[in-house]
């Protein structure tokens, strides 16, 4: 299914350094571009704000803040985001609890068949 996410752009919010290179790592490996990622909430939020991504991956916890302020950003502009958290469901930001997510550990054959189904293919210019 990663035919699916060539060129597909990326916004990866990730603290944890080494999984958020095995993100990067992954995706670009399935044909992503990936933006990130970025560790720090303030960072994430100004890129959520103003970059031009087609979907996002976002850790629920940054350092002991939670990301939803990311989330209602993204949620603002329709960009499809993946929550992951290494707590339960109940960790899940509550106005995106509907929202597809993983729990950490997850297989990343698993976020790619997620993102896969919250984007649409980018359109190509002629």
């Amino acid at each position: 299914m990663t035919a699916a996410l060539d060129g597909v752009r990326v916004l990866v919010v990730e603290d944890e350094f080494l999984i958020a290179m095995l993100l990067q790592e992954m995706l670009e490996s399935a044909g992503c571009v990936v933006s990130g990622p970025i560790p720090r909430l303030a960072e994430a939020l100004d890129a959520a704000a103003g970059g031009t991504y087609d979907a996002a991956v976002l850790d629920v916890n940054l350092a002991g803040e939670r990301v939803d302020p990311v989330a209602h950003a993204l949620a603002r502009r329709d960009i499809p985001f993946v929550l992951v958290t290494g707590y339960g469901a109940n960790t899940l930001p509550a106005d995106y609890a509907h929202r597809p997510s993983l729990r950490k550990p997850f297989k990343m054959a698993d976020l790619l068949d997620m993102l896969s189904s919250v984007v649409a293919p980018p359109s190509v210019s002629a």
